[in-house]
């Protein structure tokens, strides 16, 4: 099987996950791989880190994450982009990466973090979240877009 995938720099910020090949709508690409651990394990191994380190988060919805930046993969240098090229596919606390529509070879591979911030959150904080991914489209945040409060929140990646 021919490698579909390469990790290498990104215009949009630091690594980036780029297609060797075309893919199509629907195509599964891979799955996020890592540690799986309760967000509480988490904050305790990211609250230690330096400033601007790397997290690679991704939030589960039965509450527990992976931590692609222990025993991760690839899929942890997908960045952020508002129109996404490809989304998230959780099937019993697994996490899948899937094409959303065709993408040609040489393309970045983008997924929407939509994060979720506790809702006592300051502004310095949700400033760190600023998008950089260019789209005509750009919300000018990785943050998910405010859910009405009569519905329930969906599930939410972080990256």
């Amino acid at each position: 099987m021919t490698r579909r995938i390469t990790v290498r720099r990104s215009p949009v910020h630091g690594r980036g996950v780029y297609a060797l090949r075309p893919l199509s709508a629907g195509e599964r690409i891979l799955e996020y791989k890592g540690k799986i651990m309760s967000w509480r394990s988490a904050a305790r191994r990211y609250s230690r880190r330096e400033e601007g380190a790397h997290t690679f988060l991704f939030g589960l919805a039965d509450g527990r994450v992976i931590d692609g930046g222990q025993g991760g993969n690839s899929a942890r240098w997908f960045n952020h982009a508002c129109e996404a090229n490809c989304e998230t596919v959780e099937v019993d606390g697994r996490v899948f990466i899937e094409a959303r529509r065709d993408i040609a070879a040489g393309e970045e591979l983008f997924i929407d973090y939509a994060l979720v911030l506790p809702d006592d959150a300051c502004e310095e904080t949700i400033r760190e979240y600023v998008c950089r991914c260019g789209s005509p489209e750009c919300r000018g945040t990785m943050l998910g877009e405010a859910e009405p409060e009569s519905e329930p929140v969906a599930d939410a990646a972080s990256a």
